[in-house]
């Protein structure tokens, strides 16, 4: 692997922002400082470039499958998306398994798939879709195994219910393990998606009516109960797209209790006006939760700048618009849900947030790498650059001649249309670096897929923790 000199760039970090070279050797970062110089390596010009840490997305399903309905792009096109979109590590959520399996069952084999094929870093999410004693026992297996996190969903088949969250809770204190949640109320949804279908009303836009911010709120906040009925248990919302979820987890935090909260770029630009699209072409959007309403957008972005919001995910789901037309033509609830996102993350961020000052140019390194990586256990290893972490980097080129108008054309990911489609994006990284390994240059992909692998976690550090130089192990 030859040395890599990266000159000329400004680094930007979650702290500051500074002129600098950059030098890689031997999968590390060696050293940053003026004037470095590389003899027989690799050098990369960044003038009037940012030089970045590479983006960590700790809310993907590359690999999904739900009964017969597959996602358009698996490991190897969605890592792939993912590295030309920036992102250097992804934190893997996988589908539920056999009924009663174990909890390493379905890390395990996605773990199998992701060393076959992804050509990034990533880690796996453990999940839970039953709760007895065995599965209570086994959560420190996971700790073991360097899975730091396993999500709770509280609606769909897997779901659990809250005497079984609380199991989960108590245990999840005692091991040191993250719990995630996808926090909405079930019976509300079954109550409203009931109601509407007796009626008739199948179209897109119902969707939306089945999920109100009512059903998010709710489920947060019994979240937030049962954690300080417990003394306090750290919880990560996951996909939070409501300001009465906002205001729910704020409260939860002016009272000192452990509640991240992360957004995905669809609840921080897409409305529920994306449903009325003609030709069934609302279909698209359908995802869980849904789009909101403007003032949700605002608030959303407010909690971001303020800090009260740790992380931009992506939600990464990408049922083909192909797949959502066939099914749910004549009912939206047959669509596959969730929407492709994890090249566009990055771009869009830095356009819709940075460009517009809504967030400074740091708060969005510290959301997209160095907060995730806190949180997902892979700090300081990565999300960040000093001397003896891993050198997972980008060059970011911000100028207005970067400018694209996004379309599944002139994205890498395998999936048949974009939900930003027709959006002026200005801002692309040009060069993904990972462990010190070329891996995007110039529009090329120059690893093989399985050349990325997995990553041993660690228990959770808040986000506003000082670095320290302990890092994750690796494992095959």
């Amino acid at each position: 692997m030859q040395d890599i000199l990266i000159k000329n760039g400004l680094i930007v970090t979650a702290e500051r922002t500074f002129k600098a070279d950059l030098l890689i050797s031997g999968g590390e970062i060696e050293r940053l400082g003026d004037c470095l110089d590389c003899p027989g390596g690799i050098e990369i010009d960044a003038t009037g470039k940012y030089v970045m840490p590479g983006g960590i997305d700790a809310h993907t399903h590359l690999n999904l499958q739900i009964g017969d309905n597959k996602v358009s792009d698996g490991f190897y096109e969605g890592s792939a998306a993912a590295a030309f979109g920036g992102t250097t590590c992804i934190v893997e959520h996988p589908s539920f398994g056999p009924n009663n399996c174990s909890l390493m069952h379905q890390v395990d084999a996605f773990k199998k798939e992701g060393n076959s094929n992804s050509v990034i870093d990533f880690g796996i999410h453990g999940v839970f879709q039953h709760v007895n004693a065995d599965i209570l026992s086994e959560c420190a297996n996971l700790m073991a195994e360097g899975v730091s996190s396993a999500k709770i969903y509280m609606t769909y088949s897997g779901r659990l219910h809250d005497l079984e969250i609380l199991s989960v809770l108590e245990r999840a204190k005692e091991v040191g393990l993250l719990t995630t949640y996808h926090a909405e109320s079930n019976d509300i949804i079954d109550f409203l998606s009931s109601r509407l279908s007796k009626e008739q009303h199948k179209d897109p836009y119902s969707h939306s009516l089945t999920r109100p911010t009512c059903s998010e709120a709710e489920a947060i906040f019994r979240l937030i109960c049962m954690s300080e009925a417990l003394g306090g248990v750290p919880l990560y919302i996951v996909h939070l797209s409501t300001a009465a979820g906002l205001a729910a987890i704020e409260g939860a935090q002016s009272r000192g209790l452990e509640v991240y909260a992360e957004v995905c770029p669809q609840h921080l630009i897409l409305t529920d006006s994306c449903y009325h699209e003609p030709d069934n072409r609302g279909l698209k959007y359908v995802m869980a939760p849904p789009p909101r309403k403007k003032e949700d957008i605002d608030a959303l972005w407010q909690g971001l700048a303020r800090g009260t919001i740790d992380v931009v995910a992506t939600d990464h789901c990408s049922f083909s618009f192909k797949d959502k037309l066939s099914r749910g033509r004549d009912d939206f609830r047959l669509a596959p849900g969730g929407i492709p996102g994890v090249e566009t993350r990055l771009p869009l961020l830095f356009s819709e947030g940075v460009l517009k000052n809504k967030i400074s140019l740091n708060r969005f390194v510290e959301v997209v790498s160095t907060a995730p990586a806190k949180l997902m256990g892979l700090f300081p290893q990565k999300g960040h650059l000093s001397p003896g972490a891993d050198a997972d980097v980008i060059v970011f080129d911000p100028h207005l001649e970067n400018e694209k108008i996004i379309t599944p054309h002139n994205l890498r990911q395998n999936a048949d249309y974009s939900p930003y489609e027709g959006m002026s994006v200005r801002g692309w990284p040009t060069t993904t670096i990972i462990r010190g390994q070329l891996v995007v240059h110039e529009g090329r992909l120059l690893v093989e897929k399985g050349w990325g692998q997995y990553v041993n976690r660690k228990q959770a550090v808040k986000a506003s923790t000082v670095t320290s130089m302990a890092g994750p192990d690796r494992a095959s």
